[in-house]
């Protein structure tokens, strides 16, 4: 949808530019720090079983599957959550649903500390994955309606990428290694629910259901009434003629493969293999924390201006080298710096998850499509790719979890080539319509529907 030209020639106002400009930039600078906040923490919770499974197996006894079982187990439930919490949304509002998720997984992640047994541990993240399931399909379209068009990747790969590098990649695992060298990792668990509901009141004071002023132009200011809304399977149906959101919850099932095995498996290859410290695998994996909050914010921000497609073949490309890196580099100080240079694939999961989707449906299947190709994802990689993973490794080595780690992302390199470029400014340039999707209807066959 382009602009329509006023009388004199000039261009209709962007909405950011009305006279609510000052509130709606302050608006959305407040509601990046608030979900940064907290979906950073969702991966601070969510990885902190990772740099704590070899204090754990010491007590419980694990083997390598039963570790990618507890991994996949969060992400089984992770997506089905992901699934239904549009639905939810457009019943209860977005807002009070994402509050209860972060409520909720805080609990369920305190809780874990207290189990005595694999079984129980399991039931524990099972619960906190239904919680945490719910929050990045909600913050992401709570963003993508508040950010002016020029910012739209920066914002979500801020909120994607980078926050859950910070707090999940750097602060994790040196806050949870030391908390269980110097306690017990039971400590490690049970401290996380103080933060979490520390955020969740922030959310409560700080969040809108509708920003102040939209850039999408089909936000009210109202919620859709419950009866207005379709079917979902009318929604899915909507959702899936768009040949991006394949492609994209294709992708994103083998980018999950490559994160949470290279993830869930590397610190114990480094302590079990490679003969590291906790001490100098925590920092080992503190390097993944950089990368990820460096490369986060970078790759979204990259594909603003050369386009969603190529930077995210580009990035992916680096990303699979990082898995080898893991097998083939010895020296901790020299892997570390590999990490950081090639492990770039979480700010092409912003662009998968997230602001591809969200730039190719319209805005009323906004949070079904991102729910959707999140929970697709989360259940083919995020639950059976650490499986597979661990029987692998159990197998033959754990070489094996890394080499599939690193075929997951030479996967979605080939899938990537289908997509449909949806960058405004790349769009722009090339002299086609760059009015946002949200306003449209599905596109036809011949203008990218599957």
């Amino acid at each position: 949808m382009t602009r329509t030209p006023s009388r004199s020639g000039a261009a209709a106002p962007d909405p950011v530019t009305a006279p609510g400009d000052a509130e709606a930039r302050r608006y959305e600078h407040r509601l990046l720090l608030v979900l940064f906040a907290a979906f950073g923490f969702v991966f601070f919770d969510r990885q902190a079983l990772t740099f704590l499974a070899p204090f754990i197996s010491d007590d419980f006894h694990l083997s390598h599957t039963a570790l990618g079982v507890l991994s996949g187990v969060l992400a089984l439930t992770w997506a089905l959550s992901g699934l239904v919490c549009g639905r939810l949304a457009d019943r209860y509002g977005r807002r009070p649903v994402l509050i209860a998720a972060v409520v909720l997984f805080s609990c369920f992640s305190a809780v874990g500390g207290l189990m005595t047994g694999f079984a129980g541990l399991l039931i524990a993240r099972a619960l906190m994955g239904l919680a945490e399931g719910a929050v990045l399909p909600l913050a992401q379209s709570l963003m993508v309606e508040a950010s002016r068009e020029h910012r739209r990747g920066l914002n979500m790969g801020l909120l994607q990428g980078s926050s859950a590098g910070l707090l999940g990649g750097i602060v994790a695992p040196l806050a949870v290694v030391w908390i269980a060298e110097h306690h017990t990792w039971r400590t490690a668990f049970l401290v996380t629910i103080v933060p979490g509901l520390m955020i969740a009141v922030w959310i409560a004071r700080s969040v809108r259901e509708r920003p102040p002023v939209s850039v999408l132009p089909d936000v009210s200011d109202a919620t859709v009434p419950e009866e207005a809304a379709p079917p979902l399977r009318e929604v899915l149906r909507e959702v899936l003629a768009h040949r991006n959101i394949v492609l994209c919850a294709l992708a994103a099932c083998f980018y999950l493969t490559w994160f949470t095995v290279i993830i869930t498996f590397t610190p114990t290859y480094l302590e079990d293999e490679k003969g590291f410290s906790p001490s100098t695998m925590s920092h080992v994996m503190t390097c993944f924390g950089v990368a990820w909050v460096l490369w986060g914010f970078l790759t979204p921000a990259v594909s603003d201006r050369i386009g969603r497609r190529g930077a995210l073949i580009a990035f992916t490309v680096v990303a699979a080298l990082c898995p080898l890196a893991v097998v083939y580099v010895d020296d901790p100080v020299l892997l570390g710096g590999v990490v950081v240079l090639s492990y770039t694939g979480l700010g092409c999961f912003t662009l998968i998850m997230a602001t591809i989707p969200a730039e190719s449906v319209p805005r009323r299947t906004l949070t079904v499509a991102l729910g959707l190709v999140m929970g697709v994802g989360e259940l083919a990689g995020g639950f059976i790719g650490p499986l597979v993973a661990g029987l692998a490794s159990d197998v033959w080595g754990l070489d094996a979890a890394m080499f599939i780690s690193c075929g997951g992302a030479v996967a979605v390199v080939l899938l990537a080539v289908g997509l449909r470029e949806t960058a405004p400014a790349v769009l722009r340039r090339r002299g086609t319509d760059t009015g946002p999707a949200h306003d449209a209807t599905p596109v036809a066959a011949s203008e990218g529907a599957l």
